[in-house]
């Protein structure tokens, strides 16, 4: 094989070897590497998706959690730099279902009470990757939960701890339980700053 133009059998093997040497039950129980060069595409699917669980294959879904972050602030942010969208732009044309925001009239208040945001959602403010909502001492120390507290637990939107549910979902799911909570608790009605 022309290593100009394609892989190579030996950079293939040493692709698996390095892979394989991150997976095991003390280190990640399962990876998927692609690499590609000219038209050509390999994919290396090893281990597990969970210790004990089923097989890792191409198409497995993994969380990767905060490590989506720098990635999309890294794509958002080239884009940027195209001239094809700009970081205070409202992401209205970009995200539709952002637009026409509402926000709690008061934190603590029932998630039925809401006002219109005072501005749109910007590309800047999701760069800032907030879930959402603001967060103040008083919404975990109050004897009675505050509603939003209460239903970001219903809905098992835990953002501290490990993952919940603990496995992923399958591929045909889409995961949309944050919407109940996050639609009318969205806290950039003020620049971020909770409503009170």
């Amino acid at each position: 094989m022309d290593s100009a133009a394609g892989l190579t059998a030996a950079g293939l093997k040493g692709l698996h070897a390095a892979a394989e040497r991150h997976v095991g039950d003390d280190r990640v129980p399962g990876l998927v590497a692609l690499v590609a060069r000219g038209g050509q595409v390999h994919v290396e699917a090893l281990g597990r998706l969970t210790v004990g669980g089923p097989a890792v294959a191409r198409d497995s879904i993994f969380r990767i959690a905060s490590t989506t972050k720098p990635i999309t602030a890294a794509v958002t942010l080239a884009v940027a730099a195209e001239g094809l969208i700009g970081l205070d732009e409202p992401v209205d044309r970009l995200l539709p279902e952002l637009a026409g925001r509402r926000v709690l009239r008061a934190m603590d208040g029932p998630l039925e009470d809401t006002v219109p945001t005072a501005r749109a959602i910007t590309v800047r403010d999701l760069l800032t990757f907030t879930f959402g909502f603001g967060m103040v001492g008083e919404m975990f120390a109050s004897p009675t939960p505050w509603p939003v507290v209460a239903a970001t637990q219903e809905l098992r939107l835990a953002t501290i701890g490990p993952p919940d549910p603990p496995v992923p979902p399958d591929p045909d799911t889409h995961d949309r339980r944050g919407e109940a909570v996050v639609r009318p608790a969205r806290g950039l009605a003020d620049g971020g700053a909770p409503r009170g």
